[in-house]
């Protein structure tokens, strides 16, 4: 059992994941955004790892995304960043990337040196579901690894169930078929009615894993609105638009203390 098992058998319901991406906004700002995370009311971390074409993420990832990789950010050395406070670790932290820089590292060594600086959890929101059944479920589960699978509102009920039962630790629901950080769809509140329909027909279906609500939570009404229909939210671009690199604690706190 790992960390994101032990959170949702302690606390199921308002649970606040933060994404930011590794090496931004400057390439030391990980293990400092992680220890600030760990000492305010946040759950969960996910943590993206920079790549060149990012196809999931809207336009403020992909350019924390540029920058990160213009400072130096790979993924050896986000795991060395990651291994010098494992021992302080005390939120699950989830790695979301893609899947040709897990196949390029070399899965067995990516998944192991994952569990050897105390990752929880893997996002990778291009590897085929079919793959990932036969070719690396058991490594995941040999090495306690939670991996996460996204469903959209074009994902059909069949699938979302199937997904949710392939899915360890929990269920991610992107609210929208669009990118992260897009704001422009429906209205400025983003949660219009396409997407209330698509949280109402996910609470119909005999659904056990937890879930979690992503794309569009930007503030606290759109955070609690995720929290009616989920176990919680995830913010990204949000947050991430919110870090300011000369007072990043300061930023930090005042984001989070804004949300909850």
């Amino acid at each position: 059992m790992n960390q994101i098992h032990n959170l949702f058998k302690k606390k199921n319901k308002n649970i606040l994941c933060i994404y930011f991406t590794a090496g931004f906004p400057y390439i030391n700002s990980t293990e400092k955004i992680i220890k600030i995370l760990q000492n305010l009311p946040v759950d969960l971390i996910e943590i993206g790892i920079p790549y060149s074409d990012p196809l999931a993420d809207g336009m403020v990832i992909q350019e924390s995304n540029r920058i990160s990789l213009k400072n130096g950010m790979n993924i050896h050395l986000l795991f060395n960043q990651i291994e010098k406070i494992k021992e302080k670790i005390i939120t699950p932290i989830i790695l979301m990337g893609y899947y040709n820089q897990f196949y390029q590292f070399g899965e067995t060594n990516f998944l192991k040196k994952c569990k050897e600086i105390g990752i929880s959890g893997l996002i990778l929101p291009d590897l085929p579901v079919h793959i990932f059944s036969h070719k690396y479920k058991n490594i995941f589960e040999k090495h306690s690894l939670s991996m996460i699978f996204l469903i959209t509102p074009k994902t059909n009920s069949k699938r979302i169930i199937m997904l949710s039962k392939m899915s360890n630790g929990f269920l991610y629901i992107a609210s929208s078929n669009s990118t992260t950080g897009n704001t422009t769809i429906e209205n400025e509140n983003f949660f219009g009615d396409k997407q209330i329909s698509f949280f109402e027909r996910i609470k119909k279906l005999n659904i056990n894993i937890p879930k979690l609500i992503g794309i569009g939570i930007k503030d606290k009404n759109t955070f609690d609105l995720s929290c009616q229909y989920a176990n919680g939210g995830i913010i990204g671009s949000s947050f991430i638009q919110s870090l300011n690199k000369n007072k990043l604690k300061e930023s930090i706190e005042k984001y989070i203390k804004s949300i909850r």
